[in-house]
C-alpha cells in the first residue's frame, strides 16, 4: 500500500489534475491520496492559501473579504471547467467558504486556521469529484471523520498518538481515499493547521497510520539536488539519502521538505520517494533509514542566511561551574533561542537567528553578559550564513574537513566558525553572508 501526496503546483490547474489522476490510477497500490490547495499557475499567480489568509485578515479588520473568497471560488471553478465536471461541487465549495468567512471570530487564530485549511479541504472534494467522473471509485474523507486529532501545546500543532490507531481504518475504506493535507481537528472540534509544508506532514502521518509500504511525495522537481540549482547550474540529483541526512539538509535551507515533516514516517521506518508530477518516469529521490555509502563522503550542501553570533571570552571559563547555564538563562529571559554553541576552554560562541533580537534587546543581552558573567570580551557579528556539508560517508572518510577548508581558502572565503556535528554526518561552516554563494560553489566543485 502506498500513500501519495501531491503539492500545490501539482494541482494548480485542470491540466495538472489530469496528470495527477493518471499517476494515481497507474498503480493500484496507491490507496491514499493527500492533496494540497491549488498553488501558483505561473510566477505572477497567487496561491489559494494566501488568498484565504488575506480574506480572513480583511474580515478580522472589519473589511469585507468576500471578493477574495470569490477569487478563490473562481480558481476552483476554472479547474472544474478544464476537467469538465459539473458545477455541483463548486456550489458546495462556495457555500462552505462563505460560511467559514462569516463564522465566529472570537478566537482569531482558530478563525484564520479554519479558513486557510479550507484550501486543502475543498480541493480534496474537487479532486474526488473528478476521479468519480472518470469512473474510478474514490471518496473524499475529512480529517475529523478519519480521526486525525491534534493539539497545540505551546502554540505548535502536534498529532495525538491515538490518531494513528484511528487512521488505520482508512485501509478498509472502499476505493481511493482523497484526503486534505495541512490540518487536523482538536478534541473540541476546532481546526488547527500544521506549520509550513503542512501537507507533507499530513502525508507522513497517514503513511504511519495506515502502515504504508511507501510514502510518495509528488512535487515539481525530478529529484532532490545536491545543492541549490539557483546557485549551481544543473547540479547532481541525489538518488538516495537517509532521514538523518535529509533532516540536516532541511534544517540548513533545503526547500524540498520542512525538517520536521517526515518524522512520523521516519518513526514507522517507511521509505519516502520524491517524484515529479510533470515527469513521473524520472528516478526521483528515495529517503531511507540506511543506505550504502558508495557515492563519496558528501551527499549534499545546504545554506541559510540571517544568522548572527555572540562571541564571549573569559579567562578560565572552563573552570567556572554554571557559566553555560547562566549564559543561556540570559538569552531565555529575552525569548531568544540558539542554534549552535561551539566552544573552547576560554571562549564560547552562540549562533542564533538575528531576527530574534533588535538593537535594544541585543544591547541589553551584551550588557548583562558583561555585568553578570564578568566576560573579558563580548563581540556580536551580524549577517552570517551557515553552510551545512552533509553525508553519512563522512564518518568513514579521512580528510573531509581538510578538503572543505582548502576549497573555501582557495575561493578566498574566510571561515568565521566551524562546527562538526556530534552525529558525524554534518559539518557547519559560518561565513559572511556576502560570501554564501561563492562558498557553496567552491564546496560543490570540490566534492561533486
Amino acid at each position: 500500500m502506498k500513500v501519495a501526496k501531491f503539492g500545490g503546483s501539482s494541482l494548480a490547474s485542470g491540466e495538472q489534475l489530469k496528470k495527477v489522476f493518471e499517476i494515481v490510477v497507474s498503480d493500484p497500490e496507491r490507496k491514499v491520496v493527500v492533496v494540497s490547495a491549488p498553488g501558483k499557475r505561473n510566477s505572477d499567480d497567487i496561491k489559494v492559501t494566501d488568498l484565504l489568509i488575506e480574506a480572513a485578515e480583511q474580515q478580522l479588520r472589519g473589511d469585507d473579504g468576500g471578493l477574495l473568497i470569490e477569487d478563490v471560488v473562481s480558481r476552483y471553478a476554472s479547474i472544474a471547467e478544464e476537467v469538465d465536471i459539473s458545477g455541483t461541487v463548486i456550489a458546495e465549495i462556495r457555500e462552505d467558504l462563505h460560511t467559514l468567512l462569516h463564522a465566529d471570530q472570537s478566537k482569531p487564530k482558530r478563525y484564520v486556521d479554519a479558513l486557510k485549511a479550507s484550501g486543502e479541504d475543498n480541493n480534496a472534494k474537487l479532486v474526488s469529484a473528478y476521479f468519480q467522473s472518470q469512473g474510478v471509485e474514490a471518496q473524499y474523507i475529512n480529517p475529523r471523520k478519519a480521526g486525525l486529532i491534534v493539539t497545540d501545546v505551546d502554540g505548535y500543532t502536534q498529532v495525538l498518538p491515538e490518531s494513528y490507531e484511528r487512521l488505520y481504518a482508512l485501509r478498509d475504506e472502499p476505493g481511493i481515499v482523497i484526503f486534505p493535507g495541512f490540518f487536523g481537528y482538536t478534541l473540541d472540534g476546532d481546526v488547527l493547521t500544521f506549520s509550513r509544508s503542512g501537507s507533507d506532514i499530513t502525508g507522513s502521518i497517514l503513511a504511519n497510520g495506515v502502515r504504508a509500504d511507501l510514502y510518495e511525495n509528488f512535487t515539481d522537481v525530478d529529484a532532490v539536488y545536491a545543492v541549490n540549482p539557483n546557485v549551481v547550474p544543473n547540479p547532481k540529483g541525489i538518488r538516495e539519502l537517509t532521514y538523518r541526512e535529509m533532516r540536516e539538509l532541511s534544517y540548513a535551507g533545503f526547500s524540498v521538505f520542512h525538517d520536521e515533516a517526515l518524522i512520523p514516517a521516519f518513526r514507522a521506518g517507511i521509505p519516502v520517494h520524491i517524484q515529479n508530477t510533470n515527469n513521473p518516469t524520472a528516478q526521483g529521490t528515495r529517503i531511507v533509514n540506511t543506505r550504502d555509502n558508495t557515492n563519496g563522503p558528501v551527499i549534499g550542501i545546504a545554506s541559510d542566511k540571517g544568522f548572527c553570533s555572540i562571541y564571549i571570552n573569559k579567562y578560565l571559563m572552563n573552570r567556572e561551574v554554571g557559566f553555560g547555564r547562566k549564559l543561556l538563562h540570559i538569552l531565555e529571559d529575552y525569548g531568544v533561542s540558539y542554534e549552535h554553541a561551539p566552544s573552547g576552554i576560554d571562549d564560547v560562541t552562540i549562533i542564533l537567528r538575528q531576527d530574534q533580537m533588535g538593537e535594544e534587546v541585543e544591547a541589553k543581552i551584551v550588557s548583562r553578559i558583561k555585568q553578570e558573567l564578568h566576560a573579558d570580551q563580548v563581540i556580536v557579528e551580524h549577517n552570517l550564513a551557515l553552510i551545512m556539508v552533509v553525508g553519512e560517508g563522512m564518518r568513514h572518510n579521512v580528510g573531509t574537513t581538510a578538503r572543505a577548508s582548502k576549497a573555501l581558502a582557495d575561493a578566498k572565503v574566510n571561515i568565521e566558525m566551524i562546527n562538526q556535528g556530534s552525529s558525524e554526518v554534518s559539518m557547519m561552516f559560518g561565513v559572511k553572508g556576502h560570501s554564501e554563494e561563492t562558498a557553496i560553489q567552491a564546496l560543490y566543485h570540490e566534492f561533486f
